[in-house]
């Protein structure tokens, strides 16, 4: 057997393993491998994660498959993809190689001081906390100034749109950010969600919102982790989908609550 070609199984035909020869003399491989549609991507990361072999990374907020040989062209990733854009395709590529598989993982392990669960955003974490020196307002009232506040509820032809400032907020960032009602909601329109957990493209609602109203600026508030950059991917998108040129503005939040950049 040749190494790094694992055995087939019964229920794959042989068109999905077929040796062929190169013009060096070695051996290529025409298999089936996954592809990933970048357009219909949300970035939300969930095939990384899924993806035991280390294949696919996220980069630029987008799911790129990086490693070929780690691709094992049994599509763990396929069905937990949200937007349906991972597919299979049998094509030459290099064979999938479970040595270098097993070795990435032991040193991933030996490296991780932690359980991360494969997901930076995932990954446990205690935050020390001081008490402030100075006193804080036991109440503050909130900035809040419409319902309702999900990407997935909100009516793309609500009134309130018309003219505003409106702020796309990942959801944890306004758990984060201690001052968030007053930084970021206040004079604002509120949309919030989660890329990793709403099973839905907001492209299409917010592409709705910006060509519908008279949008005069856009906040986009997210994590610092990965799987955060699938909200931000998604804002840009609808905009450029609009066909408008409406100010945009990406603000990270830290995972202990501060602002990386403005």
């Amino acid at each position: 057997m040749f190494k790094g070609i694992r055995p087939q199984k019964a229920d794959e035909a042989d068109s999905s393993y077929r040796l062929v020869s190169n013009l060096q003399g070695g051996i290529d491989m025409i298999r089936k491998i996954i592809k990933i549609d970048e357009a219909k991507c949300n970035g939300c990361g969930a095939c990384a994660i899924a993806c035991h072999e280390g294949a696919i990374e996220m980069i630029d907020g987008k799911a790129k498959l990086t490693r070929e040989n780690y691709c094992d062209g049994l599509g763990d990733c396929l069905p937990v993809c949200p937007m349906d854009a991972i597919t299979f395709e049998e094509r030459e590529a290099p064979a999938y190689d479970e040595a270098a598989v097993l070795a990435e993982k032991a040193k991933k392990e030996a490296q991780s001081a932690h359980h991360s669960f494969g997901c930076p955003g995932m990954a446990a974490k205690s935050i020390a906390r001081t008490e402030p020196n100075q006193e804080v307002p036991t109440f503050m009232e909130s900035q809040l100034r419409q319902w309702p506040v999900q990407i997935k509820l909100v009516s793309a032809q609500a009134p309130y749109f018309d003219g505003a400032d409106v702020l796309i907020a990942a959801d944890c960032t306004a758990y984060a950010y201690a001052n968030f009602h007053q930084t970021f909601i206040k004079d604002r329109i509120t949309l919030v969600g989660c890329p990793k957990l709403d099973m839905v493209d907001y492209r299409d609602k917010l592409t709705q919102i910006f060509a519908l109203n008279d949008i005069k600026s856009v906040t986009v508030t997210r994590m610092e982790v990965p799987c955060c950059g699938g909200m931000e991917m998604a804002v840009k998108d609808a905009i450029t989908a609009s066909g408008k040129d409406i100010p945009c503005r990406i603000v990270t939040i830290s995972i202990d609550g501060k602002i990386l950049n403005r």
